[in-house]
């Protein structure tokens, strides 16, 4: 009899049995070739099994901190598994970005989208990777209005007075930001474009360290996110002169607003939640209606508003669009404010 070896069954047979291996072979073959899929399902369901990474091209304790990490804890206590904020700072967030392009595209390492990326993917010619082409978006977080606040030194009450100011004093009065392409750089540029003014960009690594600077005086004006500034202006120690959104923030009703001086300005920051581009689907709408439940949330929502901050609740492909559309809008303002680097 002639003996031939089964490598799938393990064993030896002879040529009678043969009749009867196609069908066993095919069942076999179906067996394993439908186990990806179960498998990708199932693990889908079972997310997350381990600790998440929540990348963030800032430093600790600005405002996309802040709010990344209360939204983290509600996730961490309702899905049973730690989400971890690591901040990366350096490269407007480039350097972050990158780490989450290149990482596995298994749902657990994430990254902050911020309305640098938007801004990045025109001020930079020579980026290794698009923002838009290498990411998934998975969710919205919030949109929050920019505030102009100056150090207590500078004698401008308003934004009239301060425009004024600057142009008796051009090239004298330094603006601070979280870094070239940050939300707070360019809407500073688009300020010096509108008014007509000429002030020094002074870039650091993160809204925090700049807000240390602008305390200090060392630097004289931020178009800083409310979150961050918010308790300052409260306490006296910052003066808010306009809010850059085309109506008054709640949180700061005081505050006017900067259209109401420089006819047609209208800004603000934003940021959301990627994952690298190939993120199973599935994990992709679990994550989404994770974030959106965690919005959602009554005590959430009070304290994002006492921070001067409107959740985004999108699904994925509306978080895309709206991300697309933000990336044009900045392309344009970088364009005429010539704020595009090499």
């Amino acid at each position: 009899m002639v003996r031939r070896r089964d490598r799938f069954a393990g064993r030896w047979f002879g040529v009678k049995d043969t009749m009867k291996f196609p069908r066993r072979r095919f069942l076999q073959l179906s067996a394993y070739a439908a186990f990806p899929a179960v498998s990708r399902t199932a693990c889908a369901q079972a997310y997350p099994m381990r600790p998440v990474r929540m990348m963030l091209g800032l430093s600790p304790g600005g405002s996309v901190d802040i709010v990344t990490r209360l939204i983290g804890q509600w996730l961490s206590q309702r899905l049973g598994q730690p989400f971890l904020v690591e901040n990366r700072p350096g490269a407007s967030g480039d350097i972050a970005t990158e780490a989450v392009v290149r990482a596995p595209a298994d749902g657990y390492t994430l990254l902050i989208v911020l309305a640098a990326n938007a801004i990045n993917a025109t001020l930079h010619d020579k980026l290794k990777f698009s923002p838009i082409r290498d990411l998934a978006m998975v969710a919205g977080m919030v949109r929050v209005p920019n505030v102009m606040e100056v150090h207590p030194a500078v004698p401008a009450k308003t934004v009239p007075e301060f425009i004024a100011y600057a142009k008796a004093n051009p090239g004298k009065l330094s603006f601070a930001s979280g870094g070239n392409g940050s939300s707070l750089h360019v809407i500073g540029e688009l300020f010096k474009m509108m008014a007509g003014i000429d002030m020094l960009h002074v870039p650091y690594r993160g809204g925090a360290p700049a807000m240390i600077d602008l305390l200090a005086g060392q630097v004289q004006v931020m178009f800083d996110t409310i979150p961050q500034g918010i308790e300052y202006i409260r306490d006296g120690k910052l003066r808010a002169l306009a809010v850059t959104t085309a109506t008054r923030s709640p949180a700061l009703p005081d505050v006017p607003s900067m259209g109401d001086f420089v006819p047609g300005f209208e800004a603000g920051s934003w940021w959301g939640v990627a994952a690298p581009k190939h993120t199973p689907a599935d994990i992709i709408d679990r994550l989404n209606s994770a974030f959106n439940a965690a919005l959602a949330d009554p005590k959430v929502r009070t304290r994002l508003a006492e921070l001067g901050t409107t959740p985004l609740e999108f699904s994925p492909a509306e978080f895309g669009t709206f991300v697309e559309a933000e990336t044009g809008k900045w392309a344009k303002v970088i364009k005429f404010s010539g704020a595009k680097e090499e």
